[in-house]
């Protein structure tokens, strides 16, 4: 159905064009989701925002700053981390390829670690370029139990056999990899044994291993009792049955519904496609029960806003520089910046979006996109087909219809609560 083919997009990316709705709908359901989930060659959408050269830290080479010296490099931490934030939304708008970038920014949220912590642009750059080419989730795991972002988030630096620590561990299992009930607190605390021994290397961008620092006696996790290390604990905690149902279900809430559970038989089929994000993707959006969860996701403000830059045909990169500056503090204002959520448990979903707060803000915030437009006047069927809005309420219509002013329509239209409901 075409209103099936519309859910898809609107899950799997930020927000069908008007034209790539129109393609899909005559490809249909079927070629548009192996299309989505099967991406093959480069992205040439996204070779227009390439990486941006943030430099060094400031705080390389400087052992001791003076007080003088902090402000500034702190300033240069600031505008570093604003130019890597105004790249990685400018690519989310340009991306062909929006399944793997919309994945991309779930497993930043899963994977939650956040600047305000870590400081460094350059180690959350480098988690992010992880995070993009990892081959599958055990890839993944393997590569972030050790990432310099994340152990320096969890505290993963301090942690030695003279003062071990759990917060990693604990993490790990309870966020990352299995779930809460899957695991004791002797689990935890034998696994943070595991995890002693790691610094961070600011300059090289990378963590190191000090033996010296590391536990070097037997652990007992998970029923299993030898001498860890971050390899096989990783592997030991992958092998669980756990895992892959852990994972699976963490997609379906992102991608199909934060207040239905994942019925058990998609679960299963999601988790013989594991370790592989993308066909455990294309299971659940082929599952009989996906077209069911209409109406139940809220947009989260990141794809609200690239949706609206996406189908207003704007990006980031080509804004007026104060412009871009008042979208990335309104993405602050509304709770997701990317780059920095609230807590390692990633950002809310549903209905904590859909705040009288947050309604004054995107209404703001569409109002400076729509600003960006000179449209000639528009009728409320055209900025539904230009939203991609399947259709208005009567209540949003009659809004709509007793406006004359095109830039206000458009406005109005990207804060209804048609948009904001997927």
């Amino acid at each position: 159905m075409t209103d099936d083919v519309a859910l898809l997009l609107r899950r799997t990316g930020f927000g069908p064009t008007a034209n790539e709705l129109a393609a899909a709908r005559r490809a249909g359901y079927t070629a548009t989701l192996a299309a989505l989930t099967t991406p093959t060659g480069p992205d040439i959408g996204a070779t227009r925002a390439p990486v941006p050269p943030l430099g060094p830290d400031p705080y390389v080479g400087t052992p001791e700053p003076t007080p003088a010296q902090r402000v500034e490099a702190d300033g240069r931490r600031r505008a570093q981390a604003s130019s890597l934030t105004q790249w990685w939304l400018d690519r989310m708008t340009v991306a062909d390829q929006q399944a793997v970038e919309k994945l991309l920014f779930f497993w930043h949220g899963h994977w939650a670690t956040s600047i305000v912590k870590v400081k460094s642009p350059q180690l959350m750059l480098a988690q992010h370029l992880t995070l993009r080419e990892s081959r599958d989730f055990r890839d993944m795991a393997h590569r972030m139990i050790v990432d310099p972002a994340l152990v320096y988030w969890l505290d993963g630096q301090l942690n030695s056999r003279e003062a071990p620590n759990e917060n990693l561990a604990r993490e790990f299992f309870e966020l990352f990899t299995l779930g809460l009930g899957q695991y004791t607190e002797s689990d935890v605390q034998q696994a943070g044994l595991a995890l002693t021994g790691w610094w961070i290397d600011l300059a090289g961008r990378r963590s190191g291993f000090d033996p010296r620092r590391h536990h070097d006696g037997a652990s007992s996790i998970l029923g299993v009792t030898r001498h860890f290390t971050t390899d096989s604990l990783a592997d030991l905690v992958l092998d669980q049955e756990a895992c892959p149902r852990f994972v699976a279900a963490r997609l379906w809430h992102r991608y199909a519904s934060s207040t239905q559970p994942i019925p058990e038989r998609t679960r299963e089929q999601m988790v013989a496609a594991f370790p592989e994000p993308l066909p455990m993707l294309r299971v659940l959006l082929a599952d009989e029960t996906f077209p069911s969860t209409r109406a139940t996701m809220v947009k989260q403000p990141v794809e609200w806003l690239v949706g609206a830059l996406r189908q207003l045909g704007l990006r980031p990169a080509t804004l007026p520089a104060e412009t871009v500056t008042g979208l990335l503090d309104g993405l602050g204002g509304l709770g997701q910046r990317p780059f920095a959520p609230p807590s390692v448990g990633g950002w809310p979903a549903g209905v904590a979006w859909l705040t009288s707060a947050a309604a004054r803000l995107k209404l703001s915030l569409a109002g400076k996109l729509a600003s960006q437009l000179s449209p000639e006047r528009m009728t409320p069927e055209e900025v539904a087909h230009l939203l991609c809005v399947d259709t208005w309420t009567d209540r949003t219509y009659e809004v709509l219809r007793g406006t004359t002013n095109s830039r206000l329509m458009l406005t109005l239209g990207l804060v209804s609560p048609e948009y904001q409901v997927t």
